[in-house]
C-alpha cells in the first residue's frame, strides 16, 4: 500500500474540544482548498489539533473576522517536527440572513458564475443569490491571498478555506492584532518607508494585471516595521473589467492623498502611470 505525500497517519488524543472548540478542520480540506506550497513551518497540520475560539477581532457588513488557536493538545506526541499550535484568524462571510454585501456590479465585471440559476438569483438579490454570492466573496478572496503570496506580495498567507471561512496568517502579536496605517503616529519624511512598502504594495497587484480596488490605509496593517495588504476579495483584472482603470486610479488617489495629508507628498498620476506600466 502506498500514501500521498499529504497522508500523515493521525496521532488522536484523549482530550475533547469543549462548548468554544473544534477539531481542527485542516485534515478535512482538500488540497485546492488549502494555501500553496510550500506550507509555511508555522501551519499546524497535525489531525489531532483543536481549534479554540479566542474572540472576535473585526465585525464587517460582509464577513467577522475572528481569532483561533490551532493547538494540538499535550498528551499527543508529534514525532514528524511539525508545529504544535499557532493562531490564525478565521474570516467568516455572513449567511445570506445576517449579511449586508455592498461590492457592487463595478467589481463583478468579467466574472461569470458557471450556473445559471445561481447568477439569476444573484442578479436577483433574493436569498439563495446572497448566500451563492457569500460563497463566491470568500473564494474569490482565498483565491486572490493565494495568487498574490505566490508573486511575493504583501499579504496574509492563506491557510485553508472551507465554505465562506478562510483561515489566513494572523498579523499582529499574540492575539493583538496590527494597528491600521491609519492609525500611524508618524508623519512627514517619517512616513517614507511605510509609502515604499504601500508603493510596492499597488505594483505587486499591478505586476499580476490587477487592482485592489479598495485600498486605503485602513486595510493596510502595519506589523512592526511590515505592512500587509488585507481585505482583497474584490481584486480588479484592470484589462478586463471595464472599471478597472478607474478603479486603480481610486486606489493611488487614496493612498497618495493620504499621505499627502500627514505631510508626504507624493504625485498621484506618477504612482498611476508606474501602475498602468506594470499592467500594460
Amino acid at each position: 500500500m502506498t500514501f500521498s505525500d499529504d497522508f500523515v497517519i493521525p496521532t488522536f488524543s484523549a482530550v475533547d474540544p469543549d462548548g468554544d472548540q473544534r477539531w481542527s478542520t485542516w485534515p478535512a480540506t482538500t488540497p485546492t482548498e488549502r494555501g500553496p506550497r510550500p506550507f509555511p513551518s508555522w501551519i499546524v497540520t497535525s489531525a489531532a489539533a483543536i481549534d479554540t475560539e479566542l474572540g472576535i477581532v473585526k465585525s464587517g457588513k460582509e464577513a467577522d473576522v475572528f481569532l483561533i488557536e490551532r493547538a494540538v493538545p499535550a498528551d499527543v506526541v508529534l514525532t514528524d517536527g511539525s508545529a504544535g499550535s499557532c493562531v490564525l484568524a478565521a474570516k467568516r462571510y455572513r449567511s445570506a440572513e445576517t449579511s449586508d454585501f455592498h461590492r457592487g456590479a463595478q467589481y463583478r465585471e468579467g466574472r461569470r458564475t458557471r450556473n445559471t440559476r445561481d447568477g439569476r438569483a444573484m442578479a436577483r438579490g433574493s436569498s439563495h443569490g446572497r448566500a451563492v454570492q457569500a460563497g463566491l466573496w470568500a473564494w474569490a478572496e482565498f483565491e486572490a491571498l493565494g495568487r498574490m503570496f505566490e508573486r511575493g506580495v504583501a499579504v496574509p498567507y492563506p491557510v485553508q478555506i472551507s465554505g465562506t471561512e478562510i483561515l489566513m496568517e494572523f498579523i499582529g502579536e499574540g492575539a493583538t492584532a496590527a494597528p491600521r496605517l491609519a492609525q500611524a503616529t508618524e508623519d512627514g519624511e517619517a512616513l517614507a518607508p511605510l509609502f515604499e512598502q504601500v508603493h510596492e504594495i499597488l505594483l505587486g497587484f499591478a505586476r499580476a494585471g490587477y487592482a485592489h480596488g479598495d485600498l486605503s490605509p485602513y486595510n493596510l496593517l502595519v506589523h512592526g516595521e511590515r505592512v500587509v495588504a488585507i481585505d482583497v476579495p474584490q481584486l480588479v483584472d484592470v484589462v478586463s473589467n471595464p472599471n478597472g482603470v478607474a478603479l486603480l486610479e481610486r486606489d493611488c488617489t487614496n493612498i497618495a492623498e493620504w499621505f499627502a495629508r500627514r505631510g508626504l507628498v507624493r504625485d498621484v498620476e506618477e504612482l498611476l502611470a508606474e501602475c498602468l506600466a506594470e499592467v500594460f
